[in-house]
């Protein structure tokens, strides 16, 4: 989650900012001019009455400030590790995934985490089949989950919600799964983690 504001104060009017950037790089400046006008007569000394027109022009500049983002939270205390996925239709591809697969790192996940880069999501690989329920407390980013068996063939999948409250949801998992891959909600489909599909982890570091 990422939140930006911006404002002038200007003249006891609040105005709102327009054209900031993630960088901090650039900046917007508001320029008002004023014009007042009074008109002022001579005293009596004079032959003629004459109307002296003054302009009085102020300027106010104001910079807006640099967009105010959270700071990027990546998973830490997790290896990387290689794997392949074999699509349904036969090709295979390889992704990248930060790889749980102590109790406490799996019951930690991806909590807080706010950005999975570099990899492409989480693997929580367990020692024996199992079944269970997986749930989102401290998780601010909404994640899709697939589930595969001991041969690595696909389970099921599904949606998980961001909870940050004293009360979440439990999602149960298929029966026997032995590893759950969890993604940044969408990306299934795009890294092949699909029906039909084989995952094979390598346990090899993710190069640079």
């Amino acid at each position: 989650m990422r939140s930006a504001w911006l404002g002038v104060l200007l003249l006891s009017a609040c105005a709102s900012g327009t054209g900031s950037v993630a960088d901090g790089s650039d900046t917007t400046t508001t320029v008002t001019t004023i014009a007042v006008t009074t008109t002022t007569t001579p005293s009596d000394t004079t032959d003629e009455a004459a109307a002296v027109d003054t302009t009085v022009a102020t300027e106010a500049t104001s910079s807006a400030p640099d967009t105010i983002s959270a700071p990027r939270v990546s998973p830490e205390g997790f290896a990387t590790t290689q794997a392949i996925v074999t699509k349904p239709d036969g090709t295979t591809c390889e992704i990248c995934v930060w790889l749980a697969e102590t109790a406490g790192q799996r019951g930690r996940g991806l909590m807080f985490v706010t950005d999975v880069a570099p990899a492409e999501g989480m693997a929580f690989r367990y020692p024996d089949p199992h079944t269970g329920t997986f749930w989102m407390k401290n998780t601010v980013l909404p994640l899709s989950i697939a589930f595969y068996a001991a041969d690595g063939s696909f389970m099921d999948s599904f949606d998980m919600e961001p909870c940050t409250t004293d009360t979440c949801p439990d999602y149960p998992t298929p029966i026997d799964f032995l590893v759950a891959v969890e993604v940044p909600m969408g990306e299934l489909e795009r890294l092949g983690l699909v029906a039909g599909s084989h995952l094979r982890l390598l346990d090899l570091p993710c190069s640079d």
